[in-house]
């Protein structure tokens, strides 16, 4: 009678990489009726890494981030698959318009942009916020000859050749810069925005690229609205429009925690053991003798409570700094160590509506580098999304650091209170006192690609396989720091182990 052998799966990481890893490992081995023991090492007393809500006193806080792009699939999928597809919600409808600080004074962001790239000439060129000079220099993209393109380069080179350094200062960098906290002349163009690339190759413009992709956009909402209409029943064309949603951001209602809440429970109920507040101190490769025995690939993992756990297989969706602390002694780790990250804070502001002097009418605002301002960008949550906050109040968040200027990050919460308050002041006139203020530091929170990042990834991928067999490495800083990104990456990352790599 022959036995079973169970495959030993460790995951090093309880953000939502490492439990979506862990969620699609048990649930397709039980599909393809394989055994498998599947443990979660997390390092600190919680799951969800940067995901983090806090439900006070009625409001939905997010301390880390706040939503997902719907476009990007692997996130519904996974709520679907959860069964948290009715617990999704989008941003308010009425609450469309977004600022730019410049000079001191918010700005409508110009329509027609899509990522900041202008779509509508006419639209564009009523803008305050670009001078005409600066207007006319961006439309003569769709005439500037594409020329031969690098494998790689920063986006700020790419963009301010494409487009003009005022764009980049005024538009792009407070757009996109944002969305890493990072420089965008140090950013790589490849690992960030690679469809900025592809419409130049594809159509010799990035307004013509952009056009182009909308016009895709608009079909595929045509076959959506199709697809909704022709379910046979309420229930599936309700199923197949929380599947294919409206919303450009996408949330829970109850805060993003309660995908990390979902998993946690139905990995507990898989079987999946997770330890916390377990530190990784070291790894060592062994080797055992199988029942076929064959020298087989095993590691062990030595924790900083005296204890140990053994694996077939070992997936990393740790920072890259620490993933690279615990294999340098294994192999080349260059490719991850640099890899920068950047420190934010996030301030979240709680008011009552008695006293509030400002009528929130959008969805927030953007500071550019040039601005030296504190703040980076603020959100106006309680009008974004309107289930974050309780009848008569009001919820702002903003956001502190990037890559350059991180010192605010570590000013006193008292001091760091006031100056986002002055900021608020100074940009938005807002003289209300807030009922409390939430300050969560996340330090080293935010990876920044150089360029050639997804080169040396690759490299660095195809190098630790070879020397360490049965090793995976995934993660936000490794292919996007959206959570689907994260999510899709933890879903190829088990498919891989379970195929033997």
């Amino acid at each position: 009678m022959t036995i079973q052998k169970v495959r030993r799966v460790a995951v090093l990481g309880g953000g939502i990489t490492g439990l979506s890893a862990a969620f699609y490992l048990l649930k397709h081995a039980k599909e393809q009726g394989e055994k498998i023991e599947v443990t979660v090492i997390e390092g600190s007393n919680r799951l969800g890494g940067r995901v983090n809500t806090l439900r006070k006193e009625g409001f939905v806080i997010e301390r880390g981030p706040d939503s997902f792009l719907a476009r990007k699939l692997p996130m519904i999928q996974l709520a679907r698959e959860l069964g948290l597809e009715q617990e999704l919600t989008g941003t308010n409808p009425v609450a469309k318009k977004t600022y730019i600080s410049h000079e001191g004074k918010l700005h409508p962001m110009p329509e027609g942009l899509t990522l900041g790239i202008p779509s509508d000439k006419e639209k564009f060129m009523k803008t305050e916020l670009v001078s005409e000079e600066g207007k006319l220099r961006a439309l003569e993209e769709l005439d500037i000859v594409p020329g031969e393109l690098t494998e790689d380069e920063s986006v700020g080179a790419f963009l301010e050749r494409r487009m003009g350094k005022e764009m980049v200062e005024r538009i792009f960098e407070p757009l996109l810069a944002g969305i890493h906290a990072g420089d965008l002349y140090r950013l790589g163009l490849q690992a960030t925005f690679p469809q900025f690339k592809q419409y130049v190759k594809d159509y010799g413009s990035l307004i013509q690229g952009t056009k182009m992709s909308q016009l895709a956009a608009a079909t595929a909402a045509k076959a959506k609205e199709k697809s909704i209409n022709e379910a046979s029943d309420e229930k599936e064309q309700d199923l197949v429009a929380h599947f294919l949603p409206t919303s450009v951001f996408m949330t829970f209602r109850n805060g993003l925690s309660t995908v990390i809440e979902a998993l946690e429970s139905s990995l507990r109920e898989a079987g999946c053991s997770i330890r916390m507040e377990a530190q990784v101190e070291y790894v060592e490769r062994t080797a055992a003798e199988s029942q076929l025995e064959e020298a087989e690939a095993m590691y062990r993992l030595q924790l900083s409570d005296g204890t140990a756990i053994e694996a077939d297989q070992l997936l990393f969706t740790l920072p890259a700094n620490v993933t690279a602390d615990l294999l340098s002694s294994h192999t080349d780790v260059s490719a991850l160590t640099n890899i920068r990250y950047v420190s934010v804070a996030n301030v979240v502001l709680a008011y009552d509506e008695k006293g509030f002097n400002h009528d929130l009418n959008g969805s927030g605002f953007l500071v550019s580098r040039g601005e030296h301002r504190h703040i980076t960008a603020s959100t106006w949550t309680s009008s974004k999304w309107a289930h974050t906050a309780p009848s008569g109040k009001r919820l702002i968040r903003c956001y502190v650091g990037r890559a350059g200027d991180e010192k605010g990050v570590e000013l006193s919460d008292a001091v760091l209170a006031s100056v986002v308050q002055r900021d608020l002041y100074d940009l938005m006139g807002l003289t209300a006192t807030p009922e409390f203020v939430e300050i969560t530091r996340l330090r080293h929170s935010m990876p920044q690609y150089p360029i050639d990042h997804n080169k040396a990834i690759s490299s660095f991928r195809d190098s630790l396989s070879k020397q360490l067999p049965g090793v995976q490495v995934t993660g936000a800083a490794f292919g996007g720091v959206g959570l689907p990104d994260c999510v899709a990456q933890g879903k190829q990352a088990a498919e891989a182990l379970l195929a033997g790599n």
